[in-house]
């Protein structure tokens, strides 16, 4: 795979580059250690474009997944306590929110990286909440975040959000003071 695009959230690539230089070095060497022409394993089963092999995004996150733990990164989960103080009229819910938590895809030395082969609402959930909470925490300091740009997302199942549409929002969005510093790679399968 190869990196192709680069977007600063929050002055992420300076503080990301500065400060955790061998870390980045590390997560570009990932990238361009999967071989992406093999996961185009999927057969479409949609309209437009029924029997089209494409790739599998599932294939393509264990690929990060063996690459990123290989090299000593690990998943970070946080468990939810939901509190119940914001229910009214004395409700009490059914069902039980007992097991449920947050978690990093990789994290190192208070790097935090995801890969986002999904919907939009999670690329944008990523980096302007999740890496938040995680810095808040005092899981992380800063973030990298792994998404393709639209002529890969193009080789997936449609609904797959980019990185194009990730900067245009983002650019517009503008960034404020609880914001973590995120460096935004789009990735093709090259």
């Amino acid at each position: 795979m190869k990196i192709v695009g680069e977007y600063s959230f929050a002055n992420g690539k300076a503080v990301v580059e500065g400060q955790f230089p061998a870390l980045v070095e590390e997560v570009r060497s990932v990238i361009r250690g999967i071989d992406a022409s093999k996961l185009k394993i999927k057969v479409s089963k949609e309209k437009t474009s029924k029997g089209r092999m494409l790739f599998s995004p599932p294939a393509l996150n264990e690929q990060f997944k063996d690459g990123f733990k290989n090299l000593g990164w690990t998943n970070h989960k946080t468990d939810c306590e939901y509190s119940t103080q914001y229910y009214v009229d004395n409700f009490s819910p059914s069902s039980s929110t007992r097991g449920a938590y947050r978690d990093m895809d990789f994290v190192k030395d208070s790097l935090g990286v995801e890969v986002q082969f999904g919907k939009y609402a999670f690329m944008v959930y990523n980096v302007a909440a999740k890496m938040t909470i995680f810095r808040k925490l005092g899981i992380i300091s800063a973030g990298v975040e792994i998404v393709p740009v639209k002529d890969f997302a193009d080789e997936m199942s449609t609904g797959v959000s980019y990185f194009e549409q990730f900067c245009w929002d983002l650019d517009h969005r503008g960034t404020g003071d609880i914001d973590t510093p995120v460096l935004i790679l789009g990735i093709t399968g090259d």
